[in-house]
């Protein structure tokens, strides 16, 4: 049986090595004005830099410290799983590696909590993220809301604090396509946010999340979240459907009545080259999908821990 903390704080490790000591630096300075029972987990998710010896150093002198060493890299909402599977905090805080997340705003969190929250989100007022990352971070809610028909808050990630029984119900969910926002949400209780500042990553290197990564994002949390694509694939279909029958028609018509109609290769070739497009991006919709079955129907975890520290320890 888990023995309970007052405060867990989750935190997902990729190309964190840099700030990690200042990191913990800062947590211990704020949690230690809250409670005396908490701890830190710290997920490596397979990072390139050698943040995992820095983590097994930390480990070794502060048993407050719980260090995760996941087998590859699975995804920072992957390795947030695996943090919060191990949390035994009454309260669980989630936040980044970079110090754009300040922990000095953990108090207010947690205050927040204390009045009967279940979730409360760091509302980021000012971003600070260069023009690109601001641009396809834009481009990935709007084409989501979209999509999805939900209505996201680009100024909101993962970076808040959560009661223990929401963590309890996030756990038990299987979804093979995982978005730590997107299943809080789903899960619904008792929500709010409070505003935060937002600083700029404490290494003034740039985000990990590539344009790639954002885009394979925003189609695993689409045809997650909805069926959105296939009602429109039907749509399209049955529009494309309605066209051919009136193209006949005229062409009926024009045969019988004497009227022009233009003949050419060309115009069949078109017509031929966009029915078949239309046909493959359809039937590359519905593959989404039953690959998205084919992935969960496996029943694979969704992160395999290879290496722990300090887990168990009081």
């Amino acid at each position: 049986m888990k023995q309970k903390k007052e405060i867990s704080v989750v935190i997902p490790e990729y190309c964190g090595e840099s700030m990690l000591a200042e990191l913990l630096k800062r947590l211990h300075a704020v949690l230690q004005t809250l409670t005396d029972s908490y701890e830190i987990i710290l997920v490596n998710d397979c990072s390139p830099d050698n943040v995992w010896e820095a983590i097994r150093q930390v480990c070794a002198i502060d048993k407050r410290v719980v260090g995760l060493n996941l087998s590859r890299n699975f995804g920072e909402h992957y390795a947030i799983s695996a943090g919060l599977s191990y949390a035994k905090g009454e309260y669980i805080v989630v936040m980044d590696c970079d110090l754009q997340n300040r922990p000095e705003d953990i108090p207010a969190l947690y205050q927040k909590a204390k009045e009967g929250w279940d979730v409360v989100h760091a509302r980021r007022v000012h971003k600070k993220f260069g023009f690109l990352k601001r641009m396809s971070s834009s481009m990935f809610h709007a084409v989501y809301d979209w999509m999805t028909g939900h209505k996201s808050d680009s100024s909101i990630a993962e970076f808040g604090i959560y009661s223990a029984r929401i963590i309890r119900e996030y756990n038990k969910l299987g979804e093979v396509a995982r978005s730590f926002n997107f299943l809080i949400e789903f899960l619904g209780f008792r929500v709010t946010a409070i505003d935060v500042t937002h600083d700029s990553r404490a290494d003034g290197g740039g985000s990990s999340y590539t344009f790639r990564k954002l885009f394979r994002l925003a189609m695993d949390s689409i045809i997650a979240d909805s069926t959105r694509p296939l009602k429109m694939a039907v749509v399209t279909g049955f529009a494309m459907s309605f066209l051919s029958v009136l193209m006949a028609a005229y062409n009926v018509i024009a045969y019988f009545f004497e009227l022009h109609t233009v003949r050419g290769y060309t115009t069949t070739i078109f017509s031929i080259w966009f029915a078949c497009g239309l046909l493959l991006f359809m039937m590359g919709i519905l593959g989404l999908y039953i690959g998205r079955i084919f992935d969960q129907v496996k029943a694979r975890p969704i992160f395999i821990v290879m290496d722990e520290l300090n887990v168990g320890e009081d």
